[in-house]
């Protein structure tokens, strides 16, 4: 009897023991309440990917610091997106094509280019339309499939250009043109420009000088016209770092005033130049926004709303004169963007 009613309590207890068991197994397997109602665990926190636009710049020049900033303050209000901003240090069309096709194979959304040479990259720039959100900025390729341009009226700049001239030099007289390649679209379109306004004037242009964006070059460029031509009378340079170039070979030839130079873009050397008189007047364009609209642009195209994009598939970003009379307030309100 005893013996029996030990085994009893034995079993009894066992029995808990199993139930406990299940119990735990049935909670740790998602049944009960929960199962039945089809109530899952929190899925573990994953972080949002941000899709990626890039501005690729023509080169290295310090025109592109400004526009950087540009895409910068649009990446700060556009929390789905990042923005990687590329410039081919030898301003080559080759390097250009690599650093285009790697943006792609690396899942890149968008993209503003400022084509190297636009006439010669229609091919490249078409393969990379069919893959990825594709605009042009600063300087356009019309003959391709990008979606549309956004910039500068470059004709308009040029004529803005041979305006400045006409007042530096009332009775005309020699000039020559520097750029880094004659065949970029800003720069053909600025010469035509240019020669457009002069026309009927006393302004001659002896030639337009190249030196495939290389400083040295284009320094050595001036130099060599002004010893070639010692009765130059004007330098014009199309490209931002030109301006710097044809200052510094003025200088060295001590030439400050005798030769009146007009230049492009608020490069730091550029300015102090105006300031000091030895450079008439400077054409800027506002490379800030171009970061900024042309990021803010490809946001909207990656989103499916390309009702900004014009008929004429062209978003003009006006130019400025710079000279002596408004330097100072130009350059204090540069020094803001650049914060």
């Amino acid at each position: 009897m005893k013996l029996n009613s030990a085994l009893t309590v034995r079993g009894m207890l066992l029995g808990i023991v199993v139930a406990s068991l299940f119990g735990l197994a049935g909670c740790n397997s998602g049944g009960g309440e929960n199962a039945a109602q089809g109530t899952e665990a929190p899925a573990p926190n994953r972080s949002t990917t941000k899709q990626t636009i890039a501005f690729v710049t023509n080169n290295a020049s310090d025109f592109w610091t400004i526009a950087r900033k540009g895409t910068e303050k649009a990446a700060g209000e556009l929390p789905n997106f990042q923005v990687e901003f590329k410039m081919p240090q030898d301003g080559n069309a080759a390097t250009q094509k690599q650093i285009l096709e790697d943006l792609v194979a690396n899942g890149t959304m968008g993209i503003a280019v400022s084509p190297v040479d636009p006439a010669n990259q229609v091919e490249d720039l078409n393969k990379i339309a069919d893959k990825t959100s594709l605009i042009c900025q600063d300087s356009d390729a019309p003959d391709s499939n990008r979606l549309c341009y956004l910039g500068t009226d470059n004709v308009a700049a040029g004529r803005m250009a041979g305006e400045e001239l006409k007042k530096a030099l009332p009775k005309g007289g020699k000039i020559m043109v520097f750029v880094g390649k004659a065949d970029a679209q800003n720069a053909k379109e600025r010469f035509e420009g240019l020669k457009e306004a002069i026309k009927g004037s006393k302004i001659e242009i002896l030639d337009l000088r190249t030196d495939d964006t290389d400083p040295a070059r284009a320094k050595q460029n001036v130099a060599d016209a002004l010893v070639n031509t010692p009765d130059l009378a004007g330098c014009v340079g199309l490209w931002s770092y030109n301006g710097p170039a044809i200052v510094n070979a003025v200088k060295e030839a001590k030439k400050e005033g005798k030769v009146q130079i007009v230049a492009f873009d608020e490069e730091e050397d550029t300015l102090a130049a105006v300031k000091d008189g030895i450079v008439f007047s400077t054409i800027v364009q506002q490379p800030f926004e171009f970061g900024y609209q042309a990021t803010k642009l490809l946001a909207k195209i990656i989103e499916g709303d390309k009702s900004a994009i014009p008929a004429d598939k062209k978003i003009i970003v006006p130019t400025q004169a710079i000279n002596k009379e408004n330097v100072e307030e130009f350059s204090k309100k540069l020094a803001e963007l650049k914060k």
